[in-house]
């Protein structure tokens, strides 16, 4: 029996249509403002011994180019084992926690964690992706998307991506 591809699925937006509802943001209210979404991936390959998971805004404007990626979170070294991030893992008010191994990178603002979107009113989309890799990551004490993507090339095993749409 042929293996499940690597699934990864993020319930609200699924029951959004496609949109990443406001609480994962900075427009959000109270304490359901700025949390990272929950998150839940299947068909973990074979042979995986971390994931690493990158969140950017993929219509980001920059001033230098018209369009370049925007970090929004960076998680490396989650456990096979686990088989999905809870509401609000990470952000404000989050509990994420080195006790499990997990570390979380800085994001594009310069700080780590989570950091929802707050795009202009023409909307954008942010992408998810998760790697199944064949090894736990080397990355010292200071996480970066550039840090792990150098680090798992030649690593991936499998990978997947969920796209959202988030607008202003």
């Amino acid at each position: 029996m042929a293996q499940e591809s690597l699934r990864l699925v993020c319930p609200p937006v699924r029951n959004n249509d496609g949109r990443l509802p406001r609480q994962y943001t900075l427009e959000g209210q109270g304490a359901k403002k700025d949390i990272s979404p929950p998150l839940e991936w299947y068909g973990v390959p074979d042979g995986t011994r971390s994931l690493a998971l990158v969140v950017q805004d993929i219509d980001a404007p920059d001033p230098e180019r018209p369009v370049v990626p925007w970090t929004h979170w960076v998680v490396a070294n989650i456990s096979p084992e686990i088989k999905g991030l809870p509401e609000g893992f990470s952000g404000a008010g989050g509990n994420a926690s080195a006790d499990s191994g997990v570390q979380e990178g800085i994001n594009d603002w310069k700080q780590p964690g989570w950091r929802g979107p707050v795009p202009d009113s023409l909307g954008h989309r942010i992408q998810f992706r998760i790697y199944a890799l064949d090894d736990v990551l080397s990355l010292g004490n200071k996480v970066t998307v550039d840090k792990v993507m150098e680090a798992i090339d030649g690593h991936v095993l499998g990978e997947a991506e969920l796209t959202a749409v988030f607008m202003g």
